[in-house]
């Protein structure tokens, strides 16, 4: 793993708590959330069930994110998108990030990532590169909406996003591929 920071310039922000009931902070993805796109033997590109509490206030809606810091492009590889969550929803359930966004709340949506499918594509670290860092993160906003395109990258979210994040809550899944 590299030592980069994907929060090291960006503005401060409170902390909020985000669970799950199928990634744990610091372990390993489950096969559910590796990439059968990519064709990762038993990957099944499920996003992750999250829960999140304590938000600061003045949040008005939030953004999900899952970032790969360590894929070797130079720039990460964002694996997930979601903008325009409203304040009262809490919870995205298992599988929201499918093709059509059917776990999504209303007004949600996800944006095209890395590999350019508006959907959640599951960890695919090249074989015998080593572990990978894959930050999951709910971002609490002081906007209602981003105002941002449906077809905007992920990084056009996180730049539009830095003056209106709040908070921010972090899981830290790994994975890794043998040689």
């Amino acid at each position: 793993m590299s030592a980069n920071d994907p929060f090291a310039r960006l503005p401060e922000a409170a902390v909020f708590t985000v669970t799950s009931t199928t990634v744990t902070d610091g372990a390993a993805f489950s096969p559910e959330q590796f990439s059968g796109i990519f064709g990762v033997p038993g990957g099944k590109d499920v996003s992750p069930q999250l829960s999140w509490s304590g938000a600061p206030k003045g949040t008005r809606s939030y953004a999900v994110t899952v970032y790969d810091p360590d894929a070797p492009t130079g720039s990460g590889f964002w694996h997930w998108a979601v903008a325009d969550i409203p304040a009262a929803v809490t919870e995205l359930p298992a599988g929201a990030g499918d093709d059509t966004g059917s776990g999504l709340p209303e007004g949600a949506f996800q944006l095209p990532n890395d590999a350019r499918a508006a959907r959640f594509v599951g960890a695919t670290p090249p074989a015998g590169h080593g572990p990978h860092r894959y930050f999951v993160v709910v971002h609490a906003l002081g906007v209602e909406s981003m105002g941002v395109a449906a077809d905007a990258t992920p990084a056009v979210l996180g730049f539009t996003m830095a003056g209106h994040i709040l908070g921010r809550a972090v899981l830290t899944a790994t994975a890794e591929t043998p040689a």
